[in-house]
């Protein structure tokens, strides 16, 4: 029995220290191709609320992607695995759309932390490329591009709105009703 309940728990303990790895992906156009949205710039606000929690960044520098000066992202702040956003850090942000105009991030994307200390850049450390050279990279591949004068992304205001229990009672109910007219119309002319 001991060595049964020994064996479950490394199992378990196992695949909990694994859960938030990522794959490592080397600097390249191809994995440039992957993302929407590439930008550097600054956070200025984080609104904790589990899986939609939303930051607000100061785009700095433009590389890819269509965003205003400031720009909402959305991020699951209940995943085990997720980025340590705090207000006034600056990072390289590699996103995709989510919605129609909402971006999300990653935690398994490129997205990265300045870190002043480059012994302390984790990330510089598992891919052999600083933030410096990341982003001579950046410019050199895509090109500093504008930022929008608008906002494309309303995060708080495009969200799917769920409906109350009023509401899905009567779409139950019109659905219910819709079928039976089909089931009778149906049996009406094709006899």
């Amino acid at each position: 029995m001991k060595y049964t309940i020994a064996i479950f728990f490394f199992l378990l303990m196992g695949k909990v220290s694994q859960a938030c790895q990522c794959p490592l992906t080397s600097l390249s156009q191809a994995e440039l191709d992957k993302y929407d949205i590439i930008f550097k710039g600054k956070i200025g606000d984080v609104k904790l609320n589990g899986k939609k929690s939303e930051t607000l960044f100061t785009v700095d520098e433009l590389y890819k992607g269509m965003v205003s000066k400031e720009f909402t992202l959305l991020f699951d702040n209940d995943d085990v695995c997720k980025l340590e956003l705090r207000p006034g850090d600056e990072w390289i942000i590699y996103a995709n759309y989510h919605q129609i105009d909402n971006a999300k991030l990653d935690f398994c994307s490129r997205s990265r932390k300045f870190i002043k200390n480059s012994k302390e850049d984790f990330f510089a450390e598992t891919t052999g490329v600083s933030y410096d050279e990341e982003l001579t990279f950046l410019r050199e591949k895509l090109g500093l591009h504008k930022v929008l004068k608008e906002n494309p992304n309303k995060a708080a205001e495009n969200r799917n709105i769920l409906p109350n229990s009023n509401q899905l009672i009567i779409g139950f109910l019109c659905s219910l009703g819709g079928l039976f007219l089909f089931y009778w119309l149906f049996n009406r002319f094709f006899k």
